[in-house]
């Protein structure tokens, strides 16, 4: 019933900038935080930032730190992440994360977009 649904993602030169999108819908409670991971071809997938939607806690991988920045709408339910100074090590599919509550179960669970790919090449 819940679903995130990420865009935004495609290629971009090195030093050049892009912005995801993620936005949540369905049986949403509450929405305690949302992020967004990555996963770069043959690695494990890794966190790359966060946000409280009280916006009161914002965490960043130390990899993207002073490059990319996470922000949130409460109104839409969206969340974004712009990412600047783009480098080919930042290629991957990045995936959206949100830990809410569904309005059916009332139970906590994270949920996973399906990913957007992110291209850094000339």
């Amino acid at each position: 019933q819940v679903q995130l649904v990420e865009s935004g993602g495609g290629l971009v030169q090195p030093g050049g900038s892009l912005r995801l999108s993620c936005a949540a819908s369905g049986s949403i409670f509450h929405i305690n935080a949302m992020g967004w991971y990555r996963q770069a071809p043959g690695k494990e997938r890794e966190f790359v930032a966060a946000v409280s939607w009280s916006g009161t806690s914002i965490n960043y991988a130390d990899s993207v730190k002073g490059r990319f920045a996470i922000t949130r709408d409460n109104t839409k339910n969206t969340v974004y992440l712009r990412m600047n100074s783009l480098e080919p090590e930042d290629t991957a599919v990045y995936y959206c994360n949100a830990d809410l509550r569904d309005a059916a179960t009332t139970t906590w669970r994270h949920y996973w977009g399906k990913g957007t790919l992110v291209t850094v090449s000339s």
